[in-house]
């Protein structure tokens, strides 16, 4: 797994992103036996293998 630290935020909606995909075709990244697409997000970004990036605003300190 990638050492990124994601929130539960972001990592819901990383796979929240990637089973949509999935689901209306896009190419798996590992080889599964036949799931849900959820299941498949989870597993793909379990491995670091999920092709999104996160971008964050760091906040000013004064």
């Amino acid at each position: 797994m990638i050492e990124t630290k994601f929130t539960r935020y972001e990592r819901a909606r990383i796979i929240g992103a990637r089973a949509l995909q999935i689901s209306m075709g896009a190419p798996v990244l590992i080889k599964v036996d036949r799931k849900e697409p959820i299941d498949i997000a989870m597993m793909e970004l379990e491995k670091g293998v999920i092709p999104i990036t996160v971008k964050r605003t760091l906040k000013e300190k004064n």
